[in-house]
């Protein structure tokens, strides 16, 4: 608890620091140091990062792809690096072919793939709707962890039914119910509050957020959560480790903290490039 404590006290004022400078590229720089540190993570407790070549290619272009899905906005140059990325993946596992096997370079190429462009749509909120990117930021986070944190309270004393126990014996379908309606709440707190915010210092009542809209959202990727947490929880067991990493003490590495959020904000980034224009923001 104390270690929890004490990475709160120092992660807490940085987090509201990136909010208060409203940087778009500050954002992409914290989210790209989540990226690498997410996927060398994975591979460690995986043990491909034995493999150090692979490990070291997957990582590299984890972070050039993460930079090239922020800012290279007409995408010419993605081909061309994916090329790049395959042909020196094989190039790699051809040189330690004694050592490396062919499934353990796909997925070392998967890790590297999938966790920028999850965690890239983190800082695309920023990027895509600087007006709004900060409300989006906080809306995403704050949903996967008061789910968390709603979802723990409940299971800790109301929890009576197992919900997935050779995975996770500790959490219940009290704790997963209790976690959906805690995400629904804050969705809704968080919505009338920022059309409060808004008329404080303008003094405009037009502005109108779709709460409804945000609630429902929100109700899903309460489930999504679960869903990613299930699945990190899956992959360590089958590593046999107990958390990915050390960077965050207390919480473990940064996918130990992050895990829910790479399902979380991709299915938030959609709906909003889809439905923007209904969620009135």
């Amino acid at each position: 608890m104390v270690k929890r404590l004490i990475t709160a006290a120092v992660g807490i004022p940085l987090g509201i620091l990136i909010l208060v400078l409203d940087n778009a590229h500050v954002v992409a720089a914290v989210v790209a140091f989540f990226v690498v540190a997410a996927v060398y993570e994975i591979l460690k407790s995986t043990k491909f990062i034995e493999h150090k070549a692979v490990s070291a290619i997957g990582i590299i272009f984890s972070l050039i792809f993460f930079l090239l899905l922020c800012y290279d906005k007409s995408d010419k140059l993605l081909p061309f690096v994916g090329f790049a990325f395959v042909v020196a993946m094989m190039g790699a596992m051809l040189v330690n072919h004694k050592k490396v096997t062919f499934k353990e370079a796909a997925m070392i190429g998967f890790i590297s793939l999938a966790i920028p462009a999850a965690f890239s749509t983190l800082a695309l909120f920023k990027f895509e709707y600087p007006e709004h990117g900060i409300f989006l930021i906080v809306y995403t986070l704050g949903i996967t962890w008061i789910a968390d944190g709603g979802a723990y309270f409940a299971g800790t004393f109301l929890g009576k039914h197992k919900l997935c126990p050779q995975i996770s014996p500790k959490k219940t379908w009290e704790g997963f119910f209790g976690g959906v309606i805690s995400a629904g709440v804050f969705a809704a707190i968080l919505g009338y509050g920022y059309m409060l915010w808004d008329y404080i210092f303008t003094g405009d009542n037009s502005f109108k957020v779709n709460v409804i809209a945000l609630v429902a959202a929100a109700l899903i990727s309460s489930i999504l959560a679960v869903i990613g947490d299930l699945s990190a929880s899956l992959l360590k067991r089958q590593c046999e480790v107990k958390d990915f990493g050390n960077l965050l003490p207390g919480h473990g590495g940064i996918m130990d903290r992050f895990d829910s959020v790479l399902f979380v904000s991709p299915f938030i980034y959609l709906v909003f490039s889809i439905f923007f224009p209904f969620v009135q923001l």
